[in-house]
């Protein structure tokens, strides 16, 4: 008897629904408008609920159903995931960085409420993705390993050493070798750190979680280089952001590297090794459609 076809999920469809899910999460979790020190809590909850995609949450849940797991075990490690990630963009919009007026389709934060308001309420952002996953992640050993797994993807061997190198490379002659490095700490990092996490805490053996941090690894890359395609060919209704910006300021990108289609080609191929990843897992459907999403998307 022939086996049955794998299972298909509606890429668009499911990151809405994990957007509810994690903006009802993330709602109850941040601080109101009105309390606390100054403006802080309300550039927080502006910078958090001005839109955005919640891939990284959406890769978090997936990940922990990949593995078999119930997906409202990883719920707060994928909204500590997004309050990351949602600060350092906050962070890449100042004028010391790459000094955007546009997020999301909205002004950004510092526009709004001023440089160091939108400094703080990032720092902040920051702070309380740790203390949620560690009050609200049970056993403590799950929320430790999290922690480690996610301060490891933000900090100088991730993230925030990876935008060093993009903002040290800028005006430099393209170089693949820098460009994969580059990419590697600042975006794939936090892919890679999404999926692994939503795996761990779902249960997923140590095989499991290698195969969900390779994949997530491949996806950040092509994430990446499909990001500066779309610098390129967007514009900003449909980006949120304004586009150009990699050309004018001469950063470092694939496609200053090789060109459009070249760099398109590099994202797919970066897709099927992800995709390969996935093979040993008991229902990667929802990882193998938002894959299949990040490398097909127009914004």
């Amino acid at each position: 008897m022939a086996s049955p076809p794998p299972a298909t999920v509606d890429a668009r469809g499911y990151l809405e629904d994990v957007r509810e899910r994690v903006d009802r999460w993330l709602d109850a979790a941040l601080p109101r408008a009105g309390t606390g020190p100054g403006r802080l809590a309300e550039a927080m909850r502006y910078s958090v609920f001005a839109g955005g995609k919640r891939l990284r949450p959406a890769m978090v849940l997936a990940a922990c159903e990949a593995v078999g797991g119930d997906p409202r075990a990883a719920l707060p490690f994928a909204g500590a995931v997004e309050l990351v990630h949602t600060y350092s963009l906050v962070h890449d919009d100042l004028p010391s960085m790459d000094d955007d007026d546009l997020r999301r389709g909205k002004p950004t934060s510092h526009r709004v409420f001023g440089e160091a308001t939108a400094i703080l309420a990032g720092d902040a952002l920051h702070s309380l993705a740790f203390e949620l996953i560690l009050d609200r992640v049970e056993p403590p050993t799950l929320a430790c390993g999290l922690a480690r797994d996610l301060a490891c993807a933000a900090g100088v061997g991730g993230m925030v050493g990876g935008q060093v190198e993009d903002l040290a490379s800028t005006g430099q002659k393209p170089d693949e070798a820098h460009l994969e490095r580059m990419h590697a700490g600042k975006t794939a990092a936090l892919f890679a750190a999404s999926c692994e996490g939503g795996g761990r805490a779902g249960g997923g053996t140590p095989a499991r979680l290698e195969a969900l941090r390779r994949f997530g690894r491949e996806l950040g890359l092509a994430f990446q280089i499909v990001d500066d395609v779309l610098d390129v060919t967007g514009t900003a209704e449909s980006l949120g952001k304004t586009p150009g910006k990699d050309r004018r300021a001469t950063k470092m990108t694939y496609v200053a590297l090789e060109g459009v289609p070249a760099a398109r080609a590099r994202a797919r191929r970066r897709l099927e090794a992800a995709l390969a990843a996935l093979a040993t897992l008991p229902a990667p459907a929802a990882l193998t459609a938002l894959a299949r999403y990040v490398v097909e998307r127009d914004r």
